[in-house]
């Protein structure tokens, strides 16, 4: 297999994480300085850094509630990062981000190659968010939302919007733009006071406590893989 795919089924990163260590000279097979596109078996000794790295590890996947505040980072140098404040005793990295001012559903795991499979199909499976705001909601804010606003020199495709009560609102996408709903909210005027993830495709905050994190059950898993078979 390629040398990318064979250290990510280590766990120790990502497939493009591996990337950057065989274009740094990080990476050998064999005592021979690995390149892109080198293939590995498990037969072979592959070392990074001059670490022998192991077989593949069991696969791990974590549904975790976070905190506004813990900025979604695998750097440990960073403060509040949400590697140290999971503690999981297994190398983990987060599946795609979560505004440090935002909170609620993120997805976690020690496999690299459903990294790549779910940031890929990110334009297609849905993400609900709860949005509370600074001002009263008016029909005419929700159709705006609804319909595709203008930012980031582009404009949002359309999405589910309804409201909750005076001031909140549950917004359903299929993009990952930056600060996406921030973003949509300000273009009305609308100052965004706290933002919730409440469910990422098949998976939901339901008994998850504000800062904790559960493993993701095998019915869930294979949901999340058949939706990703279908992009």
């Amino acid at each position: 297999m390629r040398i990318n795919k064979f250290i990510s089924e280590t766990g120790i990163s990502s497939r493009r994480e591996a990337d950057k260590w065989v274009e740094a000279g990080r990476v050998t097979i064999n005592g021979k300085l690995a390149e892109l596109g080198s293939q590995a078996e498990k037969e072979d000794e592959v070392r990074v850094d001059g670490q022998l790295i192991g077989a593949k590890k069991t696969a791990l996947y974590i549904a975790f509630n976070k905190p506004v505040g813990i900025t979604c980072t695998t750097e440990r140098h960073i403060e509040g990062n949400i590697i140290d404040f999971i503690g999981h005793e297994e190398r983990i990295f987060p599946i795609g981000r979560l505004d440090k001012d935002s909170e609620g559903l993120i997805l976690l795991t020690n496999n690299g190659d459903i990294v790549n499979q779910i940031l890929r199909a990110e334009n297609s499976h849905a993400k609900e968010y709860i949005v509370t705001v600074n001002r009263l909601i008016t029909p005419q804010f929700l159709q705006g939302m609804a319909e595709g606003v203008p930012i980031l020199d582009t404009v949002t495709q359309a999405c589910e919007v309804s409201r909750i009560s005076d001031y909140v609102f549950r917004i359903v996408l299929t993009q990952g733009l930056n600060r996406q709903i921030r973003r949509m909210c300000a273009h009305f005027e609308y100052q965004v006071r706290r933002l919730q993830r409440v469910r990422i495709m098949n998976i939901t905050l339901e008994n998850l406590r504000m800062g904790s994190w559960r493993e993701l059950s095998e019915a869930e898993l294979g949901q999340i893989y058949e939706d990703i078979a279908k992009k």
